[in-house]
């Protein structure tokens, strides 16, 4: 505990990131001993500086947080907290507390944007999965588990499979982009990150 600083107010803010989408959550604060039952618990514990007391995620609503990792900045006085949510972080019921944006206009570049799809589509399931709205197709498949989605997965491969026997490149592409809608949600029902996969491709990659 000795490596993080604390403020003159005994605490340090505490960013909490879903260790699975890297999707930035909320910004709360942390006292040594929220942090210290923090990593005895493995659950996310804060202090709350409106009430003055330390306060447990999710101890009232459910919403808890299971800790994977905490770790420290450069300067130690900001700690990352990667997580995963048993439900939405923020008190209004969303999957983050960061949902709203100072920008109209989203800047892009088409090279460097192009596999942001491939983000948000994770960042976005993992938000279903949070906040299950009613109606949503994915909150469905949540609802479900994992034998009806492996069966999505199974029947859009067996698509992609047609398609691509009959040469018809638009179905093809149609296909394969729900292959991958829901092999992206059988990854966040087994906790599989993109990024995990892509570590894989890489390390098979350098040999």
């Amino acid at each position: 505990m000795k490596q993080v600083r604390f403020d003159a107010d005994g605490l340090v803010p505490a960013i909490v990131q879903d260790a699975t989408s890297k999707e930035v959550l909320t910004l709360a604060y942390m006292n040594q001993q929220s942090l210290e039952k923090t990593i005895e618990t493995k659950e996310a514990w804060f202090f709350s500086r409106s009430r003055q007391e330390l306060w447990h995620k999710g101890a009232t609503s459910g919403n808890t947080q299971k800790v994977i990792n905490v770790r420290y900045d450069c300067d130690r006085d900001a700690v990352l907290v990667s997580v995963k949510p048993n439900g939405p972080a923020c008190h209004t019921g969303n999957y983050s507390c960061f949902s709203e944006t100072l920008f109209t206009n989203k800047l892009t570049s088409p090279e460097s944007d192009r596999f942001d799809i491939l983000n948000e589509l994770e960042a976005t399931i993992a938000k279903r999965q949070a906040e299950m709205p009613t109606g949503a197709y994915t909150t469905y498949l949540f609802n479900e588990g994992v034998d009806k989605i492996l069966k999505k997965v199974g029947e859009e491969a067996s698509e992609v499979i047609i398609a691509a026997k009959n040469r018809d490149h638009e179905e093809l592409r149609m296909e394969l982009a729900d292959l991958y809608y829901h092999t992206f949600v059988l990854m966040r029902e087994q906790g599989v990150s993109l990024d995990g996969v892509l570590q894989t491709m890489r390390e098979r990659h350098s040999k």
